[in-house]
């Protein structure tokens, strides 16, 4: 059976709905019973991981010469929501040499192209030099269980994760905590607050906090990164007007950089708690256990899978100068398990999660051929 062409492929990805569950979407199973009868149609060997029922990584095999070795190609499934967006998000849509819809740029672009290179691969007849698993997961948008699963047991001698990277090779990225921090305070009437405590007040006190907290940040920069960053992006209190409020609760984003340990952070932000509240006496703050945590990513230039990685790039006359980025993705899981793991694909991050989100076609031909030419060529 032939290989379509990227484009036909990327339609495919775009025209099924995977919204992730947890953005009120009906996951990914439809597209991943696509991928995987895309991939037996062609005589290539597929299976599926459970992750939760109804929602499986699919993960295609390509036998290599050194059956002992594999590397892994891999894309998530599921998208973000399409609330908000401005275009039909499952009719895609050419136009200027791009491919508009949900998910085109994050990341059934990077998807796509890796589909189109391990079919054309087999198509042609062609023995890779190890084993290539490509593997399309899910839950990448909200906890990361999909890679966590691919990830147990898992061995490998490299790894390549597809995100809108404009066709650079990311080999170190921030990593994210994100908890909560409670403020209780003593309800009261309003027409005598001095009864009361007021939990927003407090709250007021431990966000300006944070916020001089986040100067000293500036000072340490990472190389490829820059610094680390600390965002309050939630906050939520009171009840109604007429009333001191008991309680507020605000949600922190803190951006780590490689080298910083989960664990040490949560310990500074709780030490800094506790000096406002041995400075206010009726401030009483609980730092909530992490809603989400993910380790940084930092590659070794050194290694095999960014020079080889670098030297695709340059002869194609592209930017092979490893970079970083500040978003995270699935290849700091992959790097943990001990898998030397760089993050390349078509199309910007700016056009990710988008009102009208689109990837660029010409970026999606390279992105298919640099995949190809690296899986032939890896040793």
């Amino acid at each position: 059976m032939s290989t379509p062409r990227v484009v036909e492929i990327l339609s495919h990805l775009v025209r099924i709905n995977s919204v992730n569950p947890a953005y009120g979407g009906p996951g990914e199973g439809e597209l991943g019973g696509w991928v995987r009868s895309f991939f037996a149609a062609r005589g290539i060997g597929v299976r599926e991981q459970e992750v939760w029922p109804g929602r499986d990584n699919i993960v295609a095999c390509l036998p290599g010469r050194d059956r002992a070795r594999r590397v892994i190609l891999e894309a998530h499934l599921d998208t973000v929501s399409v609330q908000g967006m401005t275009i039909a998000p499952f009719e895609p849509r050419i136009a200027d040499g791009r491919l508009y819809g949900r998910g085109a740029c994050d990341t059934k672009g990077g998807l796509a192209a890796m589909m189109h290179a391990v079919a054309g691969v087999r198509a042609d007849g062609l023995v890779p030099p190890c084993d290539v698993w490509l593997a399309a997961v899910v839950d990448e948008e909200f906890s990361f269980r999909g890679v966590t699963r691919l990830c147990e047991g898992l061995t490998a001698q490299a790894a390549i994760v597809a995100e809108p990277t404009s066709l650079r090779a990311v080999v170190a990225s921030k990593g994210v905590l994100r908890w909560r921090i409670r403020v209780q305070g003593k309800a009261a009437h309003s027409g005598k607050p001095h009864l009361g405590i007021n939990a927003i007040n407090h709250m007021a006190r431990v966000i300006l906090a944070l916020e001089d907290d986040h100067h000293r940040l500036a000072g340490k920069l990472h190389r490829l990164l820059g610094p680390a960053t600390c965002n309050v992006g939630v906050i939520h209190g009171g009840v109604q007007v007429n009333f001191v409020p008991d309680d507020c609760v605000i949600e922190v984003d803190r951006r780590l950089l490689p080298g910083e340990k989960p664990a040490a952070v949560l310990a500074h932000y709780q030490s800094l708690i506790a000096a406002l509240q041995a400075r206010h006496a009726t401030l009483q703050a609980i730092m909530e256990p992490p809603m989400l945590t993910d380790e940084p990513l930092e590659t070794a230039v050194e290694s095999e899978v960014v020079r080889l990685a670098t030297t695709l790039l340059a002869e194609r006359g592209l930017d092979g100068e490893p970079c970083g980025v500040p978003f995270g993705s699935d290849a700091s899981k992959l790097s943990r398990q001990g898998v030397p793991s760089i993050v390349f694909g078509p199309g910007s991050i700016d056009q990710a999660h988008g009102a009208v989100e689109y990837v660029d076609l010409a970026e999606v031909e390279t992105a298919a051929a640099f995949y190809r030419d690296f899986i032939l060529r890896f040793q």
